[in-house]
């Protein structure tokens, strides 16, 4: 089992930029896959910001040079930072593990994760 824990969130004005955060513990590992995903009210869960077990990354195209993911393998923390952010980046952040290790190639698909942390909102006041 994997724990996960998100902080950072907050409101901010669009434009402005905000750093996440997620601890791992339990069973953490840095060989695993781990991502951001959003949702906003009424919409469906999207993925946001995803690396994988060699710690190549893939970004939804809504964030493309706006946001960098990051782990600092050390310490089992998973960051996203946030630059330029617009009101529809508001949403619920959370951050989420796959299950099965080593994890050589990492997806957007919130199905395609098994762990999960209560989130931390956003919110982009324009």
């Amino acid at each position: 089992q994997v724990q996960l824990g998100e902080s950072g969130g907050g409101s901010v004005q669009a434009g402005g930029s905000l750093r996440l955060s997620c601890a791992a513990s339990g069973n953490a590992r840095s060989d695993r896959c781990m991502g951001w995903f959003r949702q906003a009210p009424g919409k469906e869960r999207e993925g946001v910001a995803v690396i994988d077990g060699d710690g190549h990354t893939l970004y939804a195209d809504s964030v493309k040079g706006r946001f960098t993911i990051s782990q600092d393998n050390a310490k089992y923390t998973l960051n996203l930072q946030m630059t330029r952010v617009k009101p529809e980046d508001t949403g619920m952040y959370y951050c989420a593990a796959r299950s099965s290790y080593p994890c050589p190639w990492a997806i957007l698909s919130p199905q395609w994760y098994n762990y999960w942390g209560q989130g931390t909102q956003v919110t982009v006041s324009s």
